[in-house]
């Protein structure tokens, strides 16, 4: 198994570094909720298709090359609540080696 170290905040702002295994073809909202850092129902709502925005996340550290944002990425995010500069939905961000040391702060979840 080859595990990389990501450091998620979660909404109350407590911060929880995880192993995050690079061989199981996972992405980092299934890591998120892997680990129950966010209440059941509050993250990855639409399973992972980039269509609720309830995975976004901020990414805190710049030094990631992070992949591409699709165009389904981009439309969700234009339509999502807490929007920042540095806003991902953290199921369009696959875990691979390169993402070592990754720190990421899980967005509000909007109740509306």
């Amino acid at each position: 198994m080859s595990d990389i170290k990501i450091t998620i905040i979660d909404r109350a702002g407590h911060a929880h570094a995880v192993d995050a295994p690079t061989d199981m073809n996972m992405n980092l909202m299934e890591v998120i909720r892997l680990h129950e850092l966010a209440p059941e129902g509050t993250i990855g709502i639409c399973g992972g298709m980039a269509m609720c925005a309830s995975c976004q996340c901020y990414i805190e550290n710049k030094e990631h090359l992070m992949p591409e944002k699709s165009y389904e990425e981009e439309d969700m995010l234009d339509q999502a609540f807490f929007v920042e500069h540095n806003s991902r939905l953290s199921c369009q961000i696959p875990i691979e080696k390169e993402l070592d040391g990754l720190e990421v702060k899980i967005a509000p979840f909007n109740e509306d």
